[in-house]
C-alpha cells in the first residue's frame, strides 16, 4: 500500500469499518519471491469466512475525462506486472489464495450506485468497489499500450467478470455434490 493513494486508503477504511482482517503491504520496496523481485500487492485479506485474498487496488474516477466531456466508462485497465505479480504470489502461497484486482471508483457528485450495489462514503466522497479475479482477467484481457505495459477488458468481459467487492468475502460456493446425504 502506498500512503497517500486515496483509492487504497478508501479501501482500507472500508475494511476497517467492516472489521475485515487485513495486512497492508509496504510498497516502497519491491518484494522478493525466491530470487526474483515481484510487484508487491496492496493488501492480504483473510475474511471472517476464511476467504484468502491477495489484493492490488486500481483507482479510477467515474465518470472519467473532463467535466465538459465526461466518459461514462468503468475504466478497468491495469499493468501486466500487476497481474503477473498477483498470480505469482497466489502460486507461491497456494491454491486457497485468490488474486484480485479491486477497482475503487471515486464517483462524481450526483452519480448513483448501479442497481443492487452499495456505495462506500469516505471523506465526503462516494466510492464503488468492484473486483475481478486476476486469473479470469488475464484470460479476457486485451493489450492497451505496449509502451506502458497496460491491458484492459472489453465492456462485455468487464460486465461478466466484475463483482461487488463484498462478493469475494463470502463463503466459498458449494454444489449439491458437496452436500452430505441425510
Amino acid at each position: 500500500m502506498i500512503r497517500g493513494n486515496v483509492y487504497e486508503m478508501a479501501l482500507e477504511a472500508y475494511m476497517q469499518w467492516h472489521r475485515i482482517p487485513y495486512v497492508a503491504v509496504n510498497e516502497t520496496r519491491r518484494s522478493f519471491l525466491a530470487d526474483e523481485r515481484v510487484k508487491s500487492l496492496d493488501f492480504l485479506v483473510i475474511s471472517a469466512r476464511d476467504q484468502k485474498l491477495l489484493i492490488d487496488v486500481k483507482g479510477h474516477r467515474y465518470p472519467g475525462g473532463n467535466p465538459e466531456r465526461p466518459r461514462r466508462v468503468w475504466e478497468c485497465w491495469a499493468k501486466t506486472s500487476d497481474i503477473d505479480g498477483l498470480e505469482r504470489w497466489a502460486d507461491h502461497l497456494g491454491p486457497e489464495f485468490r488474486p484480485l484486482l479491486v477497482f475503487v471508483y471515486q464517483l462524481a457528485t450526483g452519480i448513483a450506485a448501479p442497481d443492487g450495489e452499495e456505495l462506500w462514503t469516505w471523506h465526503d466522497h462516494k466510492y464503488l468497489l468492484r473486483a475481478i479475479d486476476a486469473r479470469e482477467y488475464r484470460q479476457a484481457m486485451r493489450r492497451r499500450s505496449p509502451r506502458w505495459g497496460t491491458v484492459w477488458l472489453a465492456k462485455k468481459d468487464y460486465d461478466r467478470l466484475a463483482q461487488p467487492f463484498p462478493f469475494f468475502l463470502r463463503e466459498p460456493a458449494w454444489s449439491l455434490d458437496d452436500a452430505v446425504p441425510f
